[in-house]
């Protein structure tokens, strides 16, 4: 999105471009980490204080479903949807950041629960001995009946396949192995969440990330905070963006405007909720790194 040339239309006005406000000075919407696990790792507090406000925590238990949160926004999917023993239930999610199903009921029964509780999106364990392959379009399918976005975990080229086939939404990471052309064609003008630097930021990850840009699939940048431990933006994330060829003002949108109208993350105009920087992100995105100011609510944490 272009520099802004017009002023809020109210002092205390939630932004929702970039728009300088004073000499060196731009306000600039909060960054939203669209992959997080915060039960796992809670410094929601630290993440706050340096810009990212919003977040999307893909994989918690149940329990951590309603509790209070020191970001502005957390959507939650709860536990992801996985076999009965598998990832990332014989992994690092033991303690409920799985939930595992072998038949269609268990799947209804789940996503009724989950719908109830006003989950927006739910997240499927497609790799490491994870759901059923042979469940994955009914899942996708219960899921979207529910009005519900479905993410999947599918780093390899068979497991994003899988669910760019079966019409899942978004790639809860940047898959690691070579992706086809058939499966780039399959996820177009879906989503990915970036994830790079928790993978390695390798060359084939890379690839991968322009290859699906070149097909339209929408950037969301995300760290799988909580398997990575970076409490704040991530300055290896972004470095790694820029080496799968976006430029500043793309990674600072991937970061801010894209993934706040993709999650439906609206933040009423009149709370103030933004950051000032000394810079132009849009010119040089490292300025959203460490913010002059971050205000959440009309209270300043910075």
């Amino acid at each position: 999105m272009k520099l802004a040339a017009l002023a809020f239309l109210a002092a205390c006005g939630s932004a929702t471009s970039v728009t300088p406000v004073a000499a060196k000075a731009y306000r600039s919407p909060a960054i939203v980490d669209s992959h997080v696990h915060l039960a796992l790792w809670p410094v929601d507090g630290e993440l706050a204080a340096t810009g990212v406000l919003f977040g999307v925590d893909l994989a918690a238990p149940d329990r951590a479903l309603g509790q209070a949160t020191a970001l502005h926004t957390l959507v939650r999917s709860g536990p992801m949807l996985t076999h009965e023993a598998g990832y990332p239930l014989d992994a690092w999610g033991a303690d409920g950041y799985g939930f595992g199903c072998a038949t269609e009921a268990c799947l209804t029964e789940r996503f009724d629960a989950l719908a109830a509780r006003h989950v927006r999106v739910v997240k499927l364990a497609l790799d490491d001995d994870g759901l059923d392959p042979a469940l994955v379009p009914f899942a996708v399918q219960a899921a979207h009946a529910r009005h519900l976005k479905v993410a999947v975990h599918a780093l390899s080229e068979a497991a994003a396949k899988l669910g760019g086939g079966a019409g899942a939404d978004v790639l809860a990471h940047t898959p690691v192995e070579p992706l086809s052309d058939e499966t780039i064609a399959l996820w177009a003008h879906r989503a990915v969440i970036s994830t790079l630097a928790a993978f390695g930021g390798s060359d084939a990850a890379i690839e991968n990330l322009r290859k699906l840009r070149a097909a339209g699939v929408t950037v969301l940048y995300g760290t799988d905070l909580g398997n990575l431990r970076d409490a704040g933006p991530s300055a290896d994330e972004l470095a790694l963006l820029a080496r799968a060829g976006m430029s500043a003002a793309e990674i600072a949108d991937a970061m801010t405007v894209v993934p706040l109208r993709y999650w439906e993350i609206a933040p009423p105009a009149s709370e103030a909720t933004y950051l000032v920087l000394d810079g132009d992100p849009h010119t040089d995105v490292r300025f959203l790194l460490a913010p002059r100011e971050v205000w959440s609510r009309g209270k300043r944490l910075r």
